[in-house]
């Protein structure tokens, strides 16, 4: 994602600091269940049996100690998959509208216009206004098409189109199974 420029690269390092923080609160909860024992195996770090090792797993485990609040923010591993579900969201349908044909004129839609379109369903609904508009800058400021092909290593949309159907069927995937959990303990809506 850095490649496609700074304002770009910046959502990047949040959606990584994202990924870090539910890193770090499964390691704090392994060593918690563990004790200062010091052990470094996989099982210790709850890689394999861990609280953390699934989705559910980590959202029964914050149920269960109360780390998770209906009506306050925290940084519960929760929360914060909640965000990266909806990042997940936002790249699924940009992908979807970069995977389609053309309109009936014979021209595709812009990446600009592509990101501005799932933006509008899947971040900005829980976004304050300035951010809603500082995306706005970001989506002027987007490369064409052809870069958005290079980056997932074509030449055309003809070569593009089944590369991306790929990749939205894995995106799929994930992303209804993690709704699907979100939704089981009513966490689509955690402040």
């Amino acid at each position: 994602m850095e490649s496609l420029g700074t304002m770009v690269g910046f959502f990047s390092l949040k959606v990584k600091e994202k990924v870090i923080l539910i890193q770090e609160l499964s390691l704090k909860h392994s060593a918690e269940a563990h004790g200062k024992r010091g052990l470094r195996t996989p099982e210790s770090f709850g890689l394999k049996n861990g609280a953390y090792r699934s989705v559910r797993s980590m959202v029964g485990a914050e149920l269960k100690e109360g780390v998770v609040h209906f009506s306050r923010h925290t940084d519960s591993g929760c929360r914060t998959l909640l965000r990266l579900h909806r990042s997940l969201l936002w790249l699924k349908l940009m992908l979807e509208g970069l995977a389609e044909g053309p309109a009936v004129d014979g021209l595709y839609k812009t990446p600009g216009e592509l990101c501005r379109d799932a933006y509008k369903v899947a971040l900005a609904p829980h976004h304050p206004w300035v951010l809603r508009q500082a995306a706005e800058l970001v989506f002027l400021a987007l490369p064409d098409r052809r870069y958005f092909l290079q980056v997932v290593c074509v030449q055309s949309q003809q070569e593009a189109t089944p590369v991306l159907h790929t990749i939205i069927h894995a995106l799929t995937l994930v992303h209804t199974q993690t709704q699907r959990i979100l939704a089981e303990h009513d966490m689509l809506e955690l402040p």
